[in-house]
């Protein structure tokens, strides 16, 4: 991943959730990474799917064509 890029990142509901949608992103060949949640966007515990802003529709289309539950979309 490019520090010159912009990046959003999916809030995802459980865990297996999270590794799941990695898992689609990397058959897909994504640039993705699961990262632990930023604290400005939740004081859960937990993983997110750190991905490219550029890719934000085609995540959006994964992860409903494998029905994964996420909170939000967030650039960051």
């Amino acid at each position: 991943m490019n520090k010159s890029e912009e990046y959003r990142v999916v809030l995802f509901y459980s865990t297996s959730a999270a590794i799941k949608a990695e898992s689609l992103a990397k058959k897909e060949n994504l640039v993705v990474k699961l990262i632990p949640v930023p604290r400005n966007l939740s004081s859960d515990c937990g993983i997110c799917l750190l991905f490219r802003s550029q890719d934000k529709l085609v995540i959006e289309d994964l992860l409903n064509r494998g029905k994964i539950e996420y909170e939000n979309i967030y650039p960051i």
